[in-house]
């Protein structure tokens, strides 16, 4: 079995009022922080029986059907076997 870690964040050109508000918490919090940037993490455990090749296949097409907004956000993952 293996294990998919997803994370999906708004593109760089896209504002971030969230990351904004908890920038401004944290810093009138007295920490020293230059940016914030809130976004998804999701792990998903991916069925046996599938080559490596068709997990990231698959994990390619739920990110970018599913988890995301290509139009805004952006993802990466990553994938680990799991005894």
């Amino acid at each position: 079995m293996s294990e998919a870690h997803v994370q999906v964040t708004l593109k760089k050109s896209i504002l971030d009022p969230q990351g904004s508000a908890v920038e401004k918490a944290l810093r009138q919090m007295g920490y020293p922080v230059d940016a914030v940037r809130v976004g998804k993490f999701m792990e998903i455990r991916i069925a046996d029986g599938l080559s490596r090749t068709e997990q990231r296949e698959a994990l390619e097409e739920i990110c970018r059907k599913v988890l995301s907004n290509p139009v805004i956000e952006e993802y990466t993952f990553s994938l680990e076997d799991q005894p």
